[in-house]
């Protein structure tokens, strides 16, 4: 992380959640499965659902009606929408976890005084509840989620809202992010991107897209 910045620290890192701090998916996966059951769909796999994560909610129910409902599937969109947004109020931290390293740095950072925002294509109604469950809340802010703006990433905009909250010029902060949305939304906000390898691109190593730093562990940032 220091090697993109002449040798010391961000003056703020941003962090994208699902696929970079959380493994959200079997959370997800949950909510999908029981709206498909509720509108008597073929339900999918979590393999499936891991591949779907990543453009904000709407965009997950639509692949999922797309895999199972076929040409019904613009038709069933508000009810699965409707459903999908109760059914994962009800799973959404249950089973989620922190990816490895993902405390240690955020404590490291706090420690040394760098501001941490937090950046997410996920509702805020869900983000919040997420953050809290899984105890790190406090060390983000502000919190943008995806329906926070007009535009969500790989728009820059709420990167660059992120930036100027903060005072901070965006080639002095860090995006760390999982997905080609985050590495797009860094490049035309000004901003060296770092990913992670583990996390949701849709089934595409994000090793092709080129960002400025690939770790396997939010560890190997420090």
């Amino acid at each position: 992380m220091r090697s993109l910045f002449g040798g010391q620290l961000p003056a703020a890192v941003i962090y994208d959640l699902d696929g970079t701090l959380v493994d959200s998916v079997p959370d997800l996966h949950s909510a999908v499965e029981r709206f498909q059951q509720q509108l008597g769909l073929p339900t999918a796999s979590e393999c499936e659902v891991r591949d779907w994560v990543g453009n904000g909610a709407a965009r997950l129910v639509e692949r999922a009606l797309a895999a199972s409902a076929g040409e019904r599937a613009e038709a069933l969109f508000p009810a699965a929408m409707e459903a999908f947004m109760v059914a994962y109020a009800d799973t959404n931290g249950r089973r989620a976890r922190l990816y490895e390293g993902v405390r240690p740095v955020l404590e490291a950072l706090a420690a040394e005084g760098v501001p941490q925002a937090l950046v997410t294509n996920k509702p805020l109604a869900f983000t919040h509840p997420l953050l809290e469950k899984l105890g790190i809340a406090s060390y983000f802010s502000p919190v943008l989620g995806g329906d926070s703006l007009p535009a969500k990433k790989p728009d820059p905009a709420p990167l660059r809202a992120v930036a100027e909250t903060l005072g901070v010029a965006p080639e002095r902060c860090l995006m760390v992010g999982d997905s080609r949305n985050d590495l797009l939304a860094a490049r035309a906000a000004g901003m060296p991107v770092a990913c992670v390898s583990y996390g949701y691109n849709h089934g595409e190593p994000i090793a092709v897209s080129c960002p400025d730093l690939l770790v396997d562990s939010l560890l190997k940032l420090l």
